[in-house]
């Protein structure tokens, strides 16, 4: 019995939805990777402390999702358990007049769209970002001039041994496209935020003008993880590939696209393998050409 099976049969014994061999291209927004041994949808903070205990235990990996949205998983998949955070981890509350607390499996349109409904402003930015508030904050997203860093206050998470623990603000750590959590293995199970009252029309307003830039400048129309690349310091990725000839330039099936040189899209059936072997030919000639040495900002499993 492979041992990610006790992780399934365990999913099951807590009424949590459990698949073995999952395609993982159906939970990336790539649409690429191989099938994981096992893959869960936890419901509940208790039951999720519940599967990492014993993770820890049978000596299973686990790998924690959220959308799939800024991750490419290998063509091989992945040997052990696949948790999504579902159920309560979805949930979204007010807490008082400017502070909403919410579950890390939320999306982020879900948490924009209840900011909008509570006349609070400061998510705006965030609106059209295909993720997941966990990782959001993971990551630190940002656009348009905003960042998570700006609105989060506190973060609720479980260690790796299953145990509640809690970071404020000054302890997070948040930089560009990083924070704690990066580097200590918790996973984020909520977010308490702050933001700030506004009249619900104006930040309508800023949804639309922020969305409508989204549309208009990247590839939505094509399967990706966004950004593959961060900022380098004095330049923007996009403009250094472009400037290197690299738009539209193949590998297999995956492409630079077309429309934002920063991106790239699974035009035809992409492998992980297409994804990776473009990602260095990119890296190669942007430094040769250009001196600037990209870094990945895709998390590549």
């Amino acid at each position: 019995m492979d041992r990610s099976d006790v992780i399934y049969h365990l999913a099951k014994i807590l009424n949590c939805e459990a698949r073995k061999d999952e395609p993982l291209s159906k939970h990336t927004t790539f649409k690429i990777g191989g099938s994981a041994d096992t893959y869960v949808k936890v419901t509940s903070v208790s039951k999720l402390s519940t599967i990492l205990k014993e993770c820890k235990d049978s000596d299973v990996d686990y790998l924690i999702i959220g959308n799939g949205s800024n991750i490419l998983v290998s063509d091989d998949g992945y040997r052990g358990a696949v948790i999504r955070l579902d159920g309560d981890f979805r949930k979204i509350s007010l807490v008082d007049e400017d502070t909403i607390y919410c579950g890390a499996g939320a999306t982020l349109a879900a948490l924009c769209k209840f900011a909008l409904g509570c006349g609070l402003s400061g998510l705006e930015f965030a609106w059209g970002i295909p993720g997941t508030v966990g990782g959001a904050v993971f990551m630190n997203a940002g656009a348009y001039g905003g960042e998570m860093k700006d609105v989060v206050y506190s973060v609720n998470h479980l260690t790796p041994d299953g145990e509640a623990g809690r970071c404020e603000k000054n302890e997070l750590k948040m930089g560009y496209r990083t924070s704690v959590y990066r580097n200590n293995g918790a996973i984020i199970t909520g977010v308490t935020l702050k933001l700030k009252k506004d009249d619900p029309e104006s930040i309508q307003e800023r949804m639309d003008d922020y969305l409508g830039r989204r549309s208009s400048k990247q590839p939505l129309d094509y399967p990706s993880a966004g950004s593959v690349f961060k900022r380098p310091k004095g330049a923007f990725a996009g403009a250094l590939i472009e400037q290197c000839g690299l738009k539209g330039h193949s590998h297999g099936g995956a492409q630079v696209s077309e429309k934002h040189a920063g991106f790239i899209i699974n035009r035809d059936n992409a492998t992980a393998n297409d994804v990776k072997n473009l990602i260095r030919e990119v890296q190669t000639k942007v430094y040769d050409e250009t001196g600037y040495d990209l870094e990945c900002e895709l998390i590549i499993l």
